[in-house]
């Protein structure tokens, strides 16, 4: 296995904090960095900015919504990022949800399958340097809704790549059926390797099924935050990993519209699941994190003493895992060692 880490998800942007974090995590051997876009800065300028700043990493959109910029200018933006990195790009796409695409970006969230089949197909198409037509379930180019003047073209750059690998962000059974019939990467959350085949096992067969032999074999995306050891970090960790599938299960959509939800329930927590959106959409939010049970908390996490941890690792390699994406906590000491010694465990 790889390693990746996450850079945050545009909260807050310090270049010269960006630059030393970045320069530091490429001399501690780890292998990819990723971030996220949601509502603060925008991620395709970071990565552009970290491109420069690095020589050897990878840099990954985890994730750039598909809603929120055309097809066609997400394709622009991979091959830009990626011709300026020399070829250390991966597009990361995802739908992200309905509160965020209508609520910020002001367009309905409607065929997030269709929309996201298409936007990987017109980016293949972009990148081929062919006249780009494509007849979308959701997208079609040349648009047929307008003025008639619409006609089809072609790329007028000669990007680094032409096949520049392509993530996804899914957790749905249809739409990691998609992600292991078209993308080159898959970017699970809240992953539970024990689950791995009970949950996602038929979508990937079935997709994998009716992959192209162009494609190489689907690259998976997934970890835990690192803690060795035991006292007040763990804990503090622990409760990290429990508020953070709290808030998600109890109140990232509405209540008979959770994907995160109704994963929590395909992984065995019915019961659970419910009490925890229960608390969480009547405000009682502490009561809601705490009602994550600590099965959930062990096996989503890599925490205990370091035997404990590199036996998690090698669950996370049994079942495939291509990049063990992992988390450091601020605080830990030496935090530069703790991820050689972890890249050590997983290669």
């Amino acid at each position: 296995m790889k390693i990746s880490m996450a850079i945050g998800a545009g909260a807050s942007l310090d270049p010269k904090r960006l630059t030393q974090h970045v320069t530091d995590l490429e001399a501690a051997g780890v292998d990819m960095i990723w971030g996220g876009e949601i509502y603060g800065f925008d991620l395709v300028s970071t990565l552009a900015y970290v491109a420069a700043k690095t020589e050897r990493i990878q840099l990954m959109t985890g994730i750039l919504p598909i809603y929120s910029r055309s097809p066609a200018i997400i394709a622009q933006t991979a091959m830009t990022i990626d011709t300026l990195s020399e070829g250390r790009f991966i597009l990361g796409l995802g739908t992200s949800g309905p509160q965020v695409i209508e609520g910020w970006h002001g367009v309905p969230f409607s065929k997030p399958m269709g929309r996201t089949r298409d936007v990987i197909e017109i980016c293949r198409k972009v990148w081929s340097g062919d006249k780009v037509v494509h007849d979308g379930s959701a997208v079609s180019l040349p648009y047929d809704g307008g003025t008639g003047l619409g006609k089809p073209l072609k790329l007028m750059a000669k990007p680094h790549r032409r096949d520049i690998p392509i993530a996804v962000a899914s957790i749905g059974p249809r739409n990691v059926e998609m992600t292991a019939e078209l993308a080159e990467v898959w970017q699970p959350i809240h992953f539970l390797p024990e689950k791995f085949n009970d949950v996602w096992g038929d979508a990937l067969a079935a997709g994998g099924a009716k992959r192209s032999d162009d494609l190489t074999d689907l690259q998976i995306v997934a970890g835990g935050t690192v803690a060795m050891g035991s006292g007040p970090m763990v804990d503090a960790v622990r409760k990290g990993v429990r508020d953070n599938v709290g808030f998600y299960v109890g109140g990232m959509g509405a209540r008979d519209k959770n994907f995160y939800n109704d994963l929590f329930k395909r992984y065995g927590y019915v019961d659970e699941a419910e009490k925890i959106q229960d608390l969480f959409l009547t405000g009682k939010r502490d009561e809601a994190f705490a009602a994550v049970p600590d099965d959930y908390v062990d096996r989503a996490s890599l925490t205990g003493d370091p035997e404990r941890v590199r036996e998690r690792i090698e669950v996370y390699r049994s079942v495939g895992v291509s990049y063990l994406d992992i988390t450091i906590p601020p605080e830990t000491e030496k935090p530069l060692d703790v991820i050689s010694q972890v890249k050590a465990w997983a290669e």
